[in-house]
């Protein structure tokens, strides 16, 4: 009877843990948070493109091609949603029990980041402009100029206290139409001297309208690298930021212009 008894035990230990004691993990072969973790911390269109490959292209394949079989309009969330639903859904993680509550800027209140004392001339928002390719193929520092992707929309959020926000736009091109993303990534600014910085991220989240209902997917509990750069304010109105190493790439952002207010009509 005992090692019958032990079987029982054995079966009984190795059975799943309730849902609510297990540890959120990434399904293979679907758009998840690793994918949006990975996203929030890149600048350049080719860093997006290795981050949406690993685990959800296919995914994606499938999804667009059934929104563009059922003649979807790009703005048109319901129709995607109706048509193509069930595909939607097993293209991306689904969305947790309790949702996550959006956090509209990370960069105010009490558990804002703060980093080092920010250069007046570095604080604002910077919109990419241009990035480099490194000319990895024949192994030399040479750089190939390439204007950003219009569906992958980049901009560094700077404050006065030492927090930033680095979003990328994710549109219906990259996650079939329908859907959309926001993904920030926040954290820390170190100004180490006047040539160098680092961005030490700390949390991020994902938001958006996801196969018709809205999403805020939280990266809190990813793997973020940060990043080190040394950096140049051209003109005032141009940051460049330059990533040390052989291969020098380089991100050139440019200050976001406020749009002027509609004049008021005169009585």
């Amino acid at each position: 009877m005992r090692p019958l008894r032990l079987l029982v035990l054995l079966l009984v230990s190795a059975a799943p843990l309730p849902a609510a004691a297990q540890a959120p993990r990434t399904v293979a072969g679907v758009c998840g948070r690793t994918n949006w973790v990975c996203v929030s911390e890149c600048i350049d269109a080719e860093c997006v493109d290795k981050c949406m490959r690993e685990g959800c292209e296919d995914a994606l394949k499938r999804l667009k091609a059934c929104t563009s079989k059922a003649a979807c309009a790009p703005d048109d969330t319901a129709c995607a949603a109706k048509s193509c639903g069930l595909t939607c859904e097993k293209s991306f993680e689904p969305a947790p029990k309790s949702p996550e509550k959006l956090v509209t800027n990370p960069c105010e209140g009490d558990k804002a980041p703060k980093g080092t004392a920010v250069p007046k001339e570095l604080v604002g928002t910077w919109v990419l402009s241009a990035a480099s390719i490194p000319d990895t193929d024949q192994g030399q520092a040479e750089r190939i100029d390439v204007q950003p992707r219009s569906d992958y929309a980049r901009a560094l959020q700077v404050t006065p206290s030492g927090c930033f926000v680095l979003r990328t736009k994710l549109d219906d091109a990259t996650l079939g139409r329908g859907s959309t993303l926001d993904v920030r990534a926040w954290g820390r600014l170190e100004v180490k001297d006047k040539k160098h910085l680092a961005l030490r991220t700390q949390d991020g989240q994902a938001v958006g309208p996801v196969c018709g209902k809205q999403r805020v997917v939280p990266l809190s509990q990813g793997k973020f690298k940060g990043g080190e750069f040394t950096y140049a304010i051209e003109e005032k109105d141009s940051l460049v930021l330059t990533v040390p190493g052989a291969t020098r790439q380089t991100f050139q952002f440019e200050r976001e212009k406020q749009e002027a207010p509609e004049p008021q009509p005169k009585p």
